[in-house]
């Protein structure tokens, strides 16, 4: 069967299955649409929570970042996954204990102000639409590759889906919708690194293939791949890294401590029963994230070799660009991949010298979908690839709108301005903020701002400067006061933003050295991705000091803090 068929028949089954499950998990009440009425087993809450960790940005541009960068890329296996166990330790359990539904909640309760919900509800909103945006991007590349539509036709399918299950079933359906998109994406990221794992090193296991020998010959694949990229001019694989100490340092903490302070991740661990059932769906998401992420490394090396060794068999001999593969021509066809034939000898050279590269764009997203054609894999696998972009996106993507609706209509309207509606009012309004929020982002991924449509790691700055700081302070300290939290956030946020703004021109460049003196105007060195630790230092430093000048905290507040970090079953007051 040809592969555009394959295609639609693959994605066509998951959003069926999708929409299935929507129809049957709809949601009835607030409870059911803000946090899926609270009872959802953690094995159950650790799937989807890794589904809607693991967005268009894990499936589709992570690998693609670690095949350029090589070691380098590491920032984002140690980030990523490293902010989940300081979720898991630092925010989770308390956070359940306290039993609200939102982070703006918990955030007013704590620092006793209107005025904090509602700054940490901007806060909120600004994170999570940088990071829609990326799904957004990579539901409509994801769309005009494989279905072969347009972009826009793709970003509005793609629309309409999260519109009929996030709108009708919340984080009901929401929940039940990504256990059946991890398994889809888990599935669609393995089996194809198994294949290609097997034909380069006889390996079943992409994680050992990678660290193996190339079938028939005693020469590793690493090893290979330094060979290959060296005679090209590029720096050694195994050992480049674009970012210095500072850099990587600042980066690895900015992508760790803003995985900890995302809300749509952080609102999963209300769907759970019990106090330690957070702790343990925590676990249980590392371990079905994990999957992927020790795959990713894997998934990277190999498509960097299979890539190379196509354009160029061997230093001197180019390939034709008249004899380009299929793979080669579909996604020319995209904007992601572009040739221009400098010296006009209609060979194709691919090297690092800018003067000479006559590849001039290879965009890193390509790499994880365009592998198994470049492997000239069976259209199957080509065909689930293509279901796990869109299921990796559309998960995430639904994550982050309940969490601005929810923020909308029940920090905002709900908490703040019409407290008296009913139940049934604010699920009416939840709809219809999801309902909005989704045309906003489908707006944003029409037209994506200049500042946010290169990279999600922004996204993770933002948070890590704004919200994750308000939510350590709130619970590890009690003399932190409403003053000194809401000067903090608003100081790390703009802070961030700015900093953001002032260098957009040069963000997420995968090699800095043909800058010149741009780079060094950097503070540290850090670039903007990076800076949401710069963002969230100065946020403690300001709630510190301000804290320090006004008065302390009511003696309630003091006795919830300490309430909510005593083990639960130590007292008499446990969940409230």
């Amino acid at each position: 069967m040809e592969l555009q068929t394959l295609t639609y028949l693959v994605v066509g089954a998951t959003f069926g299955l999708y929409i299935g499950i929507a129809i049957w998990a709809r949601a009835g009440s607030t409870k059911e649409f803000y946090v899926a009425g609270g009872g959802i087993h953690p094995v159950a809450n650790g799937m989807a929570t890794a589904a809607d960790w693991m967005s268009a940005a894990s499936f589709i541009s992570m690998a693609g970042m670690i095949a350029f960068m090589g070691y380098g890329g590491s920032v984002f296996l140690m980030g990523w996954t490293g902010g989940f166990v300081l979720l898991a330790l630092l925010l989770a359990p308390y956070l359940r204990k306290f039993g609200k539904f939102t982070v703006p909640e918990f955030i007013g309760d704590r620092f006793y102000s209107r005025t904090a919900r509602i700054v940490a509800v901007i806060c909120l909103i600004v994170a999570s639409v940088t990071y829609v945006i990326g799904q957004m991007k990579g539901i409509g590349v994801a769309f005009s590759r494989f279905l072969e539509v347009s972009y826009d036709a793709g970003l509005f399918i793609g629309m309409a889906i999260v519109f009929f299950y996030a709108v009708l079933g919340g984080m009901k359906g929401i929940t039940y919708t990504q256990i059946a998109q991890y398994c889809v994406l888990i599935l669609a990221y393995t089996i194809p690194a198994i294949f290609i794992s097997l034909n380069l090193t006889g390996n079943p296991f992409p994680q050992l293939g990678l660290g193996s020998t190339l079938v028939g010959t005693d020469t590793f694949l690493l090893d290979r791949l330094d060979q290959v990229v060296m005679e090209l001019g590029w720096a050694e694989y195994t050992t480049s890294a674009r970012l210095n100490m500072t850099n990587m340092f600042a980066y690895t903490l900015s992508l760790m401590i803003g995985t900890a302070g995302l809300p749509h991740v952080i609102i999963r661990f209300f769907t759970v029963p019990k106090v330690a059932d957070a702790r343990t769906s925590a676990g249980w998401a590392l371990v079905f994230i994990a999957i992927l992420y020790t795959t990713a490394p894997a998934v990277a090396g190999m498509a960097r070799l299979n890539l190379m060794s196509t354009i160029e068999p061997s230093p001197g001999q180019h390939l034709a660009y008249d004899d380009r593969p299929a793979w080669f021509k579909n996604w020319e066809k995209t904007g992601l991949l572009q040739f221009e034939d400098k010296n006009g000898d209609g060979l194709i050279q691919y090297t690092a010298d800018l003067t000479t590269n006559e590849m001039v764009k290879v965009d890193n997203d390509i790499m994880v979908l365009a592998n198994p054609e470049i492997a000239k894999l069976p259209n199957w696998v080509i065909a689930l690839v293509a279901a796990g972009g869109l299921a990796a996106a559309l998960s995430t993507a639904a994550g982050l709108l309940l969490a601005i609706s929810s923020a909308i209509s029940h920090d905002l309207l709900k908490g703040v301005f019409m407290p008296g509606i009913t139940e049934k009012q604010e699920l009416m309004a939840s709809r219809i903020a999801m309902a909005a929020a989704i045309a906003m982002a489908g707006y944003l991924g029409f037209n994506p701002p200049d500042f946010a449509a290169g990279t999600v790691a922004l996204a993770f700055g933002l948070a890590a400067s704004s919200i994750f700081p308000a939510l350590m302070m709130g619970i590890f300290s009690h003399r932190v006061t409403k003053e000194g939290a809401i000067a903090g956030m608003i100081a790390g946020l703009c802070v961030t933003l700015l900093y953001v703004f002032q260098h957009k021109g040069i963000m997420f460049i995968a090699d800095t050295s043909f800058l010149g003196d741009m780079a060094p105007n950097w503070f540290l060195g850090i670039e903007p991705n990076a800076f949401g630790a710069v963002g969230a230092i100065i946020n403690f430093a300001v709630a510190a000091g301000v804290s320090k000048v006004t008065a302390e905290p009511p003696e309630d507040i003091r006795r919830m803090v300490e309430n909510i970090r005593v083990p639960s079953g130590a007292i008499a007051t446990q969940d409230h």
